[in-house]
């Protein structure tokens, strides 16, 4: 019984060595397949078949950023609210109608909270 036990482990652990002997061979073989031709056009920034102008560096404004975490927080609410809004009727059966009603409106006060304070210190205004 002992040896069948053991038995699945070591059949774990050849799938896992004969995947990693997989990886570690085709990132050899890629090594010494790959054509090494460095310079020329190869260390120039790809736009668009376009060729570029001024650097590739662009540093991005620090709004944009808070628009996508605020998107982000919302995208996040509205994948907690429609659940819950689909099984309002079960909880309803089991008598956790108030209290899950209650604890979505304080989800909900929580992130309108948060908005407010955003508008309050002029995060959303696009200038």
């Amino acid at each position: 019984m002992l040896n069948a036990y053991f038995g699945d482990y070591i059949t774990v652990a050849v799938f896992m060595a004969v995947g990693a002997l997989l990886v570690a061979g085709a990132i050899f073989a890629s090594s010494l397949i790959a054509p090494r031709r460095p310079g020329g056009f190869k260390e120039v920034v790809y736009e668009s078949g376009i060729e570029p102008i001024g650097g590739g560096w662009n540093q991005s404004h620090i709004r944009y950023y808070v628009f996508a975490l605020l998107f982000l927080i919302f995208d996040v609410e509205a994948i907690f609210m429609f659940p819950w809004a689909i099984r309002l009727d079960f909880f309803a059966e089991a008598g956790l109608g108030i209290t899950v009603l209650v604890e979505m409106i304080v989800f909900v006060v929580v992130l309108v909270l948060g908005l407010l304070y955003a508008l309050a210190k002029g995060v959303l205004r696009w200038e």
